[in-house]
């Protein structure tokens, strides 16, 4: 399939729009379409996708700004695959959305969108780059420029996305690994290695096993599960591509333990297991975390929101497993960033807190303003230490008074500075800075670090600092949104990179959504926006 761009961007004189009723067309322009005709349909850039195609005259493929466009209504009105391309058949509002009205034969097929979706999965899994995310950022930034958002106010908060698989006892997930392999054996005319394993294939075999026994026989049907697993792995050892095989060589490496030549369940006593351990065979990316209180399996996401008098719009956004740390995102998220023309405030909580990212920041033009400190806590008077430029050495303290010698400690990047022990006892400051008293000196222990933690507690304390800390509360209502309004939880893929995807697509049409409220006036920061329609 040969890429080609869409040149149909103009209703033509025979178009379907002109066979419309006054009235008709008033109703039309008055929706959701006809902003997303005039204002993101215009800007998805096709040529980005066109590593996607063949370079050879073949077929041409269906426009990519019609199944982008079509990927983002889809979300904004929760639809399916079907729906959406149902809807461009018989619903006038979508097709002049997408600016397919003088098409003779609507383009979307029950297929277009699944195989545009595929090959951006296997593009990315080749070259590592994601092309689908560049077109949805790309997308707000226009979106932010219609909204005259300068971008130099942006905040971020993170949330926990769950992956649409079912929580499993040890027993289970044993269960449903040993089973996939048996029917991939089964299914492939390989039914000879699992003799006496038949009953994995049938449907009713997992409810019989698991919750039809009696629960003394726990470890009975343990040490069976156990059984049939070293069975198929020492029968199928010239099956390590295989999908199925690797599940069950992963499940059983990390969940159990072979202790005088007989394999176990892993116990407490045998260390603690990590949270990158498989959760459910059906999305082997999904991890664990237990975050206030409550246990997540699945992935998390980051997103950056710029804001300005007119609104907000998310600019971008970051996706992987929800064991990556807040701190994580932000530091990979600096790293990517270009350095600004402008002086940026970035506004985050105290989880995006920590001195390498407030450096890193500040490489980037970015001043990084943390509405909590997360760690030990520090006097703000600490803050009038002076030091070298590498931090090595304490040239004055908050009283003014130059150290008899300085000690600099490399394993814990501090400095143990020495007083006078006649002017530390008289200092103002001693109560803050509690120096220990030896015979002749006053030892105070000191960190680069701590000095600029105080400052930034000092910071906290003012008015300009709470202003920008009432601006962040804004921000904590996109989690609240993607969760209850797009359904981030309940997407129908399994995978990080699948889950990414779709995510993508619920930003776009969170941006759409506030680019059309902006459009008709309707608030700048309403949280519950009404259906579009």
């Amino acid at each position: 399939m040969s890429f080609r761009t869409n040149e149909s961007q103009q209703i033509s004189l025979f178009d379907c729009f002109n066979v419309l009723t006054p009235r008709e067309q008033k109703v039309l322009l008055n929706s959701w379409a006809k902003v997303f005709a005039e204002e993101v349909f215009p800007t998805i850039d096709e040529e980005r996708f066109s590593v996607l195609y063949s370079d050879k005259a073949s077929r041409p493929n269906t426009p990519v700004n019609v199944i982008i466009g079509a990927l983002i209504l889809k979300e904004l009105l929760n639809l399916s695959d079907d729906e959406v391309v149902e809807s461009l058949m018989m619903d006038f509002r979508f097709r002049y959305a997408l600016h397919t009205t003088s098409f003779e034969e609507q383009p979307l097929s029950d297929k277009s969108l699944t195989r545009f979706r595929q090959r951006c999965y296997d593009y990315e899994e080749t070259t590592g780059i994601d092309l689908y995310h560049g077109c949805v950022t790309e997308l707000a930034v226009a979106t932010a420029k219609l909204m005259k958002l300068d971008g130099r106010i942006r905040r971020m908060d993170s949330l926990m996305v769950e992956a649409n698989i079912r929580k499993l006892s040890r027993m289970e997930l044993l269960y449903r690994c040993i089973a996939k392999l048996v029917k991939y054996l089964d299914k492939n005319d390989m039914s000879d290695r699992i003799f006496s394993m038949n009953h994995y294939c049938e449907d009713d075999d997992f409810n019989q096993f698991i919750y039809h026994s009696r629960s003394t026989d726990v470890e009975d049907r343990i040490s069976i599960l156990l059984r049939d697993a070293d069975t198929l792995l020492d029968r199928c050892k010239d099956l390590e591509d295989v999908t199925e095989y690797q599940l069950l060589v992963r499940c059983i490496s990390e969940q159990t333990i072979v202790e005088n030549n007989v394999r176990r369940l892993k116990t407490k006593s045998d260390g603690m297991m990590s949270s990158n351990v498989l959760q459910n065979p059906s999305d082997p990316d999904a991890t664990f975390r237990e975050k206030a209180g409550k246990q997540h399996r699945g992935y998390s996401a980051n997103i950056e929101e710029t804001v300005g008098a007119n609104g907000s719009v998310v600019t971008d956004y970051q996706f992987d497993q929800n064991n990556k740390s807040d701190s994580s995102f932000l530091k990979e998220h600096l790293e990517q960033m270009d350095v600004q023309e402008e002086k940026t405030i970035l506004i985050t909580d105290g989880a995006f807190s920590g001195t390498e990212n407030a450096k890193l920041a500040a490489s980037k033009n970015v001043e990084l303003v943390t509405t909590n400190l997360t760690g030990r806590n520090s006097d703000i008077v600490m803050g009038a230490f002076a030091f070298n430029e590498d931090g090595t050495e304490v040239i004055t303290c908050p009283a003014g008074n130059h150290p008899k010698s300085c000690t600099y400690i490399k394993q814990t990047d501090t400095c143990m500075a020495s007083f006078k022990k006649d002017l530390c006892e008289k200092c103002p400051f001693r109560i803050h800075c509690k120096p220990k008293s030896f015979k002749r000196v006053c030892k105070v222990r000191v960190s680069k670090t701590m000095r600029e933690r105080a400052r930034a507690k000092a910071r906290m304390q003012t008015e300009e600092f709470k202003n920008l800390a009432k601006l962040r509360n804004g921000v904590e209502t996109i989690p609240s949104i993607l969760k209850n309004q797009y359904n981030v939880n309940k997407m129908n893929v399994h995978g990080k990179q699948r889950c990414k995807f779709f995510f993508g697509s619920k930003i776009a049409a969170l941006n759409f959504r506030k680019l059309f409220r902006y459009r008709k006036g309707l608030g700048h920061y309403a949280i519950n926006p009404v259906l579009i329609g």
